[in-house]
């Protein structure tokens, strides 16, 4: 099986990886947007959240009277899917239902990651299909990490539009609280240290923003995600990246004890349908238009 596949535009690189349909390496010229794993912080780089987004209470889901294991964001990210080259800059993953995923969500499924390289963007589509009888809830989410030096000097992320100042506590269990916390956002702007993500991860809940930007010394990553209405921003341990992760559902609320169907955030989606999310990501280096906040 072949595992590594390779996407170029311009002096752009992409390489991916046929398990989760992972982009494990990003880099235009000498620049690598995408950080390089760590198996004492966080061995992913940029996995497929796929059918949750989030922790399911007690590590399950419940479907009519039974009750399946789902791991923290899915399965997505420890399945391998089927790739095709459609030319140099584009790559398309194909994951389908089969044995080993209905022993964990039993529906008829097809999703499929389309990725396009251009000389300084990558552009990704998620699909999802109901090929079954029965409708079917899922969530679906991306959590690339990006390479973040602390030491180079000051970055922070930008909001298009004014956000809220709170976030909710995170629970035991990865669980989300009513409880709020606050953070220090001004505005549309959010300064960034690695002590703001020590309580865990900023999770913006139906923000009115749908592009964001990440700005750092030598420029800034312009992020257009118009089908995610939930952003998350995490980092481990001080860890040299930065997550932002653009989610269509959330975790399981504190004390949730409903069926998946009544999760909440979730999407249904009825037989023979489909439904696309995009999210693009853009570098412009400082030298190039950068607009300030």
């Amino acid at each position: 099986m072949v595992d590594s596949y390779l996407l170029r535009a311009g002096e752009a690189r992409a390489f991916f990886s046929a398990q989760g349909a992972e982009c494990r390496k990003w880099q235009i010229g000498a620049r690598d947007l995408l950080w390089s794993g760590d198996e004492a912080i966080w061995p992913a780089i940029s996995p497929v959240l796929f059918p949750t987004c989030g922790w399911s209470r007690e590590g399950h889901i419940r479907i009519g009277d039974k009750r399946h294991p789902m791991p923290v964001h899915g399965f997505a990210a420890h399945s391998f899917f089927d790739a095709e080259h459609i030319d140099d800059s584009t790559l398309r993953f194909t994951l389908q239902a089969d044995a080993i995923t209905h022993a964990h969500y039993p529906f008829e499924f097809r999703l499929a990651l389309t990725y396009r390289l251009e000389a300084h963007a990558l552009s990704v589509t998620c699909e999802i299909s109901n090929a079954g009888s029965h409708r079917m809830p899922y969530a679906v989410g991306l959590h690339p990490g990006f390479a973040l030096d602390w030491s180079a000097g000051a970055h922070r992320f930008i909001f298009d539009e004014p956000e809220r100042s709170q976030v909710p506590l995170i629970a035991p269990g990865g669980l989300f609280s009513a409880r709020q916390r606050p953070v220090p956002l001004e505005g549309r702007v959010l300064d960034l240290t690695p002590e703001l993500f020590a309580d865990e991860a900023l999770c913006f809940l139906d923000t009115r923003s749908r592009a964001f930007a990440l700005g750092a010394p030598d420029g800034r990553l312009r992020i257009e995600a118009p089908d995610f209405p939930h952003l998350v921003l995490w980092n481990r341990k001080g860890g040299p990246f930065l997550a932002i992760e653009s989610w269509t559902g959330t975790g399981d609320p504190e004390g949730f004890d409903g069926a998946f169907f009544e999760r909440p955030s979730m999407i249904h989606l009825e037989p023979g349908a489909n439904r696309q999310h995009h999210v693009r990501y853009a570098w412009e280096p400082l030298g190039r238009a950068v607009a300030s906040p």
